[in-house]
């Protein structure tokens, strides 16, 4: 017996042991690879700039050193900051020889990828800069049609085939299961709600997609012409000739592509272009390490908001989504507007909207910040319905050409889960209340005559403030405005036209001019809010992939529908937000 008390005291020891030396080492790897994220990186002479266009382009880049280790998806993840930040340092960087901008599936939004694009042809007119492929979706072409020579594998693929909007209807969806969608609306174009009411686009959000995707389309084709040049009409035709599926010698004669090649025919031309045998490829995220802004007493505040406009930080499921929450962003502002060394702010929008009274609050702390210094709006891919509501009162907006925004409208949209809970379920309720309105909203039941009521005038009380506030911002009229409102999405092209916005302009044509207007000429661009660490990235997204990955695999098609219906209940009545999900193909 003691021998096995012994023996098993040994066991728990040793595993104790390990543990603890597990622990350390783990915490020494933490910390090697948080060290060598830091380290900015030595370029060697005869060095390429790589550019990957695949996987998904945020405003703003993670930092999370820790994500290669771990096989996650992050890695697929780039900000636009990063990436536009590489291409300034690579083209003041003399040992940087070019560019090798390497295709794939990007996911970006389109004025994102118009940015990226312009500071390819900026950068392509001091170096040499080269695109290479196997397959090449649209966005991907439109932004590598940029470069002095664009390639591809002899068996790839050009996905040139225009713009498609294919939302996804889920009323029916709903109804199997009990849940109808109570809705509350102004604006004949504000189509948020269809999806949950409808089997397909109403005739008037159908106009509004075929206006701003065929606007959106035009533009795309006239740089890809002008680059590559090719007729507009001929790369028009192309797209509907199913391009995508010819021959990659058609890619050629067509004039798409400038020539075939393998990957080792790319690499006697990348070995051309670095003037070295061996070429040494420098990643944008490492690139973008050696980009030293001004540095200057006064400074340029650009504030970046994206996301969802909420009232509150979400939590557990959905979390792990970008956010603009409301009350966050008007201590922010306020903290900017009392920091003497900020001179002027630039408040960088991409948000398709959310909460109505989330974007009413930073609308006022807009108005607060400009009574001290110049604000100045850069909107990126979206900045419609609260995205705009944030952005009216500004002293000047500019917007990319591509560019979704307006969407000037308010919804209210509730559930009404009677069916599921009473008939599907068998649940029952009932109430004893000592005035009409005390159970307003109660579990169980739809809106009564009275409560729709009531809900439809908060709604129209919602828009009319909507009105008065781009009208007072924008020195228009009310009726002015609502003749372009009414739940409209135009592009920023248009957008200028109908004075809804200043000057076509990405974020550098922003911030030159809130220097102008707080007249300095010698000043820091400076980045707000704070990122997080990369620990908190890290274990954030950990968790957020999990837990959300394992629904969406179990759920299948109905996980968007039901998270939606299910998220309802905290969100605010009033929304101010665009279609719910273009789905841009």
């Amino acid at each position: 017996m003691k021998d096995f008390f012994k023996y098993m005291l040994a066991t728990m020891l040793a595993m104790v042991i390990m543990g603890v030396f597990a622990m350390v080492m783990s915490l020494v790897l933490l910390l090697s690879v948080a060290a060598a994220g830091e380290q900015k990186p030595v370029v060697k002479d005869g060095s390429v700039l790589r550019l990957s266009l695949a996987g998904v382009v945020n405003e703003r880049a993670v930092d999370n050193p820790f994500a290669e280790l771990l096989g996650n998806e992050m890695l697929q993840e780039q900000g636009l900051d990063q990436m536009l930040n590489a291409i300034k340092a690579a083209r003041d960087n003399d040992k940087i020889k070019g560019m090798y901008i390497e295709a794939g599936a990007l996911s970006a939004d389109f004025a994102v990828m118009q940015e990226l694009r312009a500071a390819i042809a900026d950068f392509g007119k001091q170096k040499p800069v080269v695109a290479y492929g196997d397959t090449y979706t649209s966005g991907a072409y439109y932004v590598a049609s940029a470069a002095q020579k664009v390639y591809i594998n002899p068996s790839g693929m050009i996905l040139w085939h225009g713009i498609a909007s294919q939302p996804v209807f889920y009323k029916e969806l709903l109804e199997k299961v009990g849940v109808k969608m109570q809705v509350f609306r102004v604006g004949t174009y504000k189509s948020a709600v269809e999806p949950f009411t409808n089997t397909e686009m109403s005739p008037a959000n159908r106009a509004q997609v075929e206006s701003y995707i065929n606007d959106i389309w035009g533009g795309i084709c006239r740089e890809v012409s002008a680059s590559r040049n090719i007729p507009v009409d001929s790369l028009d035709a192309l797209a509907d000739r199913y391009i995508l599926l010819a021959e990659a010698d058609d890619y050629v004669k067509c004039g798409l592509v400038d020539s075939l090649t393998y990957a080792d025919g790319l690499r006697g031309k990348l070995r051309e272009m670095a003037g070295t045998e061996k070429v040494n490829l420098v990643e944008a995220a490492e690139m973008a390490k050696l980009y030293e802004p001004v540095k200057a007493d006064d400074k340029v505040a650009v504030y970046y908001a994206y996301g969802s406009i909420v009232d509150a930080a979400t939590t557990g499921l959905g979390a792990g989504e970008a956010e603009i929450v409301g009350d966050k962003v008007v201590k922010d502002l306020d903290e900017l507007m009392n920091n003497d060394e900020v001179k002027a702010v630039v408040l960088r929008i991409n948000s398709g909207g959310g909460s109505a009274y989330a974007s009413e609050q930073m609308w006022r702390a807009v108005q607060l910040l400009k009574q001290k210094k110049p604000v100045v709006v850069s909107m990126s891919g979206l900045a419609a319905s609260g995205g705009y509501y944030m952005s009216c009162g500004a002293d000047y907006i500019f917007a990319d050409a591509m560019t979704l925004t307006g969407s000037i409208g308010i919804f209210g949209l509730v559930p009404d889960a009677s069916g599921l809970l009473t008939e599907k379920l068998g649940l029952h309720f009932d109430v004893v209340k000592t005035n009409e309105a005390a159970d307003f909203g109660a579990t169980g039941r739809p809106f009564n005559a009275a409560e729709s009521a009531a809900m439809q005038a908060h709604v129209e009380r919602g828009y009319a403030l909507f009105l008065k506030r781009v009208a007072e911002g924008r020195n228009m009229s009310v009726a002015a405005v609502d003749s372009i409102a009414q739940g409209r999405v135009w592009t920023g092209a248009q957008a200028v036209n109908l004075k809804l916005v200043d000057k076509l302009g990405g974020l550098d044509a922003a911030v030159a001019e809130a220097a102008r207007r707080a007249k300095i000429k010698d000043y820091e661009v400076a980045a707000y809010p704070a990122a997080p660490s990369w620990m908190d990235g890290l274990m954030q997204q950990v968790q957020d992939d999990y837990l959300e990955n394992r629904l969406q695999s179990f759920l299948g098609e109905y996980y968007q529908p039901l998270m939606f219906v299910g998220m309802l209940d905290g969100r605010p009545s009033l929304q101010a937000r665009i279609p719910y999900d273009p789905n841009f193909k």
